[in-house]
């Protein structure tokens, strides 16, 4: 199992309960030491990241803090675009060592040119999540603290 320094924490924001199962699967399968959020809505996300809404009576220390958030653009009520919005509108306290990666069937390349042009989107990647796709964003943005077999 690999533990990644500031990487305690993966935010899967999708509405949807299969493709939430299988992306849980791949990021255990990817060996990586990281609790597994799952969000399936993105007001949910948001009030995970902040402390807030159904995550309000939880001490903020025992909520781990995500490294990675993988967000779905097509969901119900507030879709990846909007959670971009507010996301953006969060302190820097609050989106302190995160990335964010658009994780989405689309096919429209429209969508990977938008979601790129955002300051907080650092990949655009198509679903199904597989392990070494976890595997090397891990690698690519945290640093190995420790490997154990």
């Amino acid at each position: 199992m690999k533990k990644f320094k500031d990487l305690d924490c993966i935010l899967l924001i999708d509405d949807d309960h299969v493709t939430n199962f299988i992306h849980t699967k791949a990021i255990a399968r990817a060996n990586i030491a990281a609790h597994v959020q799952v969000a399936e809505t993105a007001t949910d996300a948001l009030a995970f990241l902040t402390n807030s809404g159904i995550f309000s009576t939880e001490e903020e220390s025992d909520l781990p803090r995500p490294g990675i958030i993988l967000l779905d653009i097509n969901m119900p009520g507030m879709n990846g675009w909007e959670f971009l919005e507010a996301y953006a509108r969060l302190t820097t306290v609050q989106k302190a060592r995160i990335i964010v990666v658009m994780l989405t069937t689309s096919l429209n390349p429209d969508d990977e040119l938008r979601a790129l042009k955002s300051q907080d989107v650092i990949q655009f990647m198509k679903k199904p999540l597989r392990p070494e796709m976890v595997a090397e964003l891990a690698q690519q943005f945290f640093e190995l603290q420790s490997e154990t077999v």
